[in-house]
């Protein structure tokens, strides 16, 4: 048994609460079993419960064991002295003080549900529940999906903040940073935002009228022309001409601007050249030229597309890229800056990504209406299905109380 388990049982009463009785002979009622607390103290508070002809509200603590009341040392703490009810799995000490009442919930708990739990704790599938997905109605995946977007959206929005504070709330250059996170794809994510933190805007901006200039400072921050001061580097795309002038720029800027290129593994190993991180930060590049606050023009575009649009101009970054850049990295911006309606709206106006886990929910008959289902799928699968919250997601629950 584990503890968040147990939670689980008493807080959706998923046992049998028929005749139920304390260790010491009282009749109980439950009314309510109160709400969790993530704060010290009891696991549950403003509980309800009828203990024999007494009407009692307050907190309940949940253990596996009954000794961890003493093992935890709750017998000599205050926080626990309003407990109106001690509720365990298994009752193994018969001498507590305190004479609180306790509730022993083993005998009352189906097999099938802790059968069905611990099957999907050791599951190596890519979801635990894969067999029981064909089971869940469509409305439920609709809501939580919708659910899971919005808190993809909010967790995301803490980044930014945290992002504007260390740039004195400077959004363009907190968008620079977040565009070149997006183009770097989860691969090279790190590395992209890495030379992003390495070039200022203020110090690109000087150089958005020479691309070549542009391209060098990007390529050679993230490693692929060399160290810049002597043999040229692993810019796998270009020509050797193209390539010697990118070393000559980038040799000059290093040393004008005082550059240290980032020391980070760039990653090739099974991409399609179109995804290269040459080819990217190019685009990238291109991006910059373009002359644009970023931050601006969403901030001021009204449809999703708008944006899409904007985004045309450096060769070879396509349509699912440039609607790629705007879910993962300026709605972001969006919904923190306080237009939280238009992203969601924004959201609801793309199509559906296209990725690996994407195609793995595809793969068991789970497919996105939209863009925010398809955030909502990535959240699911990385936040909930990875790390086994079965207990915290609305479609494990349900599976669990069928």
């Amino acid at each position: 048994m584990r503890e968040e388990l147990l939670h689980f049982i008493w807080r959706f009463r998923h046992f049998n609460q028929q005749e139920l009785w304390t260790e010491d002979g009282q009749r109980l009622h439950i009314l309510f079993p109160g709400e969790p607390n993530s704060h010290q103290g009891p696991d549950f508070g403003h509980a309800r419960i009828r203990i024999g002809e007494n009407l009692c509200e307050g907190p309940v603590e949940l253990h596996i064991h009954s000794s961890d009341w003493v093992r935890h040392a709750h017998d000599g703490d205050v926080h626990y002295q309003p407990v109106i009810l001690h509720v365990v799995w298994e009752h193994d000490r018969h001498d507590l003080p305190g004479n609180i009442p306790l509730l022993v919930l083993q005998p009352r708990v189906s097999k099938w549900l802790l059968s069905r739990y611990d099957r999907w704790m050791k599951e190596l599938a890519f979801v635990p529940c894969e067999p029981q997905l064909g089971s869940v109605d469509a409305p439920l995946w609709r809501d939580w999906l919708a659910e899971l977007s919005l808190q993809r959206l909010r967790r995301r929005a803490v980044a930014v903040q945290r992002c504007l504070q260390h740039h004195r709330q400077d959004w363009e250059e907190t968008a620079w940073w977040w565009l070149a996170r997006s183009m770097g794809l989860p691969v090279n994510a790190d590395l992209f935002e890495a030379v992003a933190r390495s070039l200022p805007l203020r110090l690109l901006r000087r150089q958005r009228a020479y691309p070549v200039a542009l391209e060098a400072l990007l390529l050679g921050q993230a490693g692929l022309l060399g160290d810049g001061a002597g043999e040229a580097g692993s810019l796998r795309d270009g020509a050797g001409q193209e390539q010697e002038a990118h070393v000559r720029e980038y040799r000059f800027l290093r040393v004008k601007y005082g550059l240290k290129p980032v020391e980070m593994p760039v990653s090739f190993l099974r991409m399609r050249p179109g995804n290269f991180p040459t080819l990217r930060l190019r685009q990238l590049a291109g991006l910059l030229a373009m002359g644009r606050g970023w931050y601006a023009v969403v901030r001021e575009a009204n449809t999703a597309e708008e944006v899409v649009a904007a985004l045309a101009g450096p060769p070879g970054l396509g349509l699912a890229m440039r609607r790629g850049i705007l879910v993962n990295a300026f709605i972001p911006l969006v919904f923190a800056g306080g237009q939280e309606e238009k992203a969601l709206r924004w959201l609801a106006e793309l199509p559906p990504e296209n990725n690996t886990i994407l195609r793995g929910w595809k793969a068991l008959g789970v497919t996105a209406a939209d863009a925010a289902g398809s955030q909502g799928l990535l959240e699911l699968k990385k936040e909930y299905c990875n790390a086994r919250r079965c207990l915290e997601c609305a479609i494990g629950r349900a599976l669990l109380a069928a």
